[in-house]
């Protein structure tokens, strides 16, 4: 099940039926009544018989969404940190390529995950690769970083965010022409985004 819900909203003194969504930054409704919350502004979220009870400032709302209700209340009030967004696990071998955000180094320090900052060789492929791209000719390293993950790991193309020099598009068609398929979207940062690939099912050996 995933965050977005037909529902029923009540928020000061009103009742309307349509849909919210749990984005990354915000609890949003759309129907006869429009409702954005920064989820930074909600100081409580709990769930009851299937409805989810926020408070932000000094108001409250309540969305009566079903059996996801303690999920969303559980992500509003516990939200997934970026690793765990990205799958980085204790234990992992991870090489940071091109990554010039240096607090994502020290987050996977901190995870306990093994951390280099080149290209790991062939016979000693990485769990994930993350490869900072800021133009379209990047990707044509795409092919051989693929054989420097294990069978099922994945390389992360992180790009700047609305750049006309390297789009989304762009990478999607990179990544299948190196042979790999596309997976996960996730916000990198402020400012960049990453593209998770990994090698097909079908091509994996052993």
């Amino acid at each position: 099940m995933g965050y977005d819900a037909s529902c029923t909203l009540t928020c000061d003194g009103t009742t309307s039926r349509g849909t919210a969504w749990l984005e990354h930054k915000d609890l949003v409704f759309r129907g006869p009544t429009r409702l954005a919350i920064p989820l930074a502004s909600i100081t409580s979220a709990t769930a009851r018989d299937g409805t989810l009870h926020v408070r932000f400032g000094d108001r409250s709302a309540t969305f009566t969404i079903g059996s996801a209700a303690e999920k969303w209340a559980a992500r509003i009030m516990n939200p997934p940190s970026r690793l765990d967004k990205l799958g980085v696990k204790q234990g992992m071998s991870i090489a940071a390529i091109g990554i010039g955000d240096a607090r994502f180094a020290d987050e996977v320090k901190r995870r306990g995950a093994k951390l280099r900052r080149s290209a790991p060789a062939a016979s000693r492929p990485a769990d994930m690769i993350f490869y900072g791209a800021n133009h379209r000719d990047a990707l044509m390293r795409l092919a051989a970083l693929s054989k420097m993950i294990q069978q099922n790991g994945a390389i992360w193309v992180v790009r700047p965010k609305g750049r006309a020099e390297i789009t989304e598009a762009e990478t999607m068609a990179a990544g299948k022409r190196a042979g790999l398929v596309d997976v996960k979207v996730v916000s990198f940062s402020e400012t960049h985004t990453a593209e998770k690939f990994m090698i097909p099912v079908a091509r994996r050996r052993g």
